[in-house]
């Protein structure tokens, strides 16, 4: 049996990495409308997900176990409300020896969860889904885009 251990990336050269992600939250009308109208009782649903991926991203290595602790530049995520739910795209940038795709796919997740959390009362019909890579940059594997189909 193989042991569990951390990737070695010592040897490896320092590059500029980025990563792009996406997830979606399907959430009915209704609450579309009270997160636009700003009426939660728990406050800013999007500006509350967006600090908490932010803080995401800069902790993945604290949540899952194998990946390296980096050192990012650059954490952002914006939001895009839709008539059945909100999507969520997130950009992470940091220069180092492995890259950032953990912490892009992270900060998605968890602001998706901090949405449902705030939007439980009024539903427990909320979905979390296609939490999904749209890009990486730099290191040894180069570029990565995913065609994404419109649905």
């Amino acid at each position: 049996m193989k042991k569990t251990e951390m990737i070695d990336v010592g040897d490896k050269l320092k590059t500029k990495r980025l990563a792009r992600a996406q997830a979606f939250v399907r959430l009915d009308k209704d609450i579309i409308q009270k997160i636009k109208d700003d009426l939660l009782p728990k406050g800013n649903v999007l500006e509350n997900a967006r600090v908490a991926a932010i803080l995401s991203a800069k902790k993945t290595s604290d949540l899952i176990p194998l990946c390296h602790n980096i050192e990012l530049e650059y954490a952002g995520v914006d939001f895009l409300l839709k008539e059945d739910g909100i999507e969520i795209k997130s950009l992470i940038r940091a220069t180092g020896k492995t890259g950032v795709e953990m912490e892009a796919m992270a900060a998605c997740s968890v602001a998706a969860l901090t949405i449902y959390d705030m939007c439980k009362m009024f539903s427990k019909d909320i979905e979390i889904e296609k939490i999904i890579l749209l890009e990486k940059s730099g290191g040894k594997s180069g570029t990565y885009k995913r065609q994404v189909q419109n649905e």
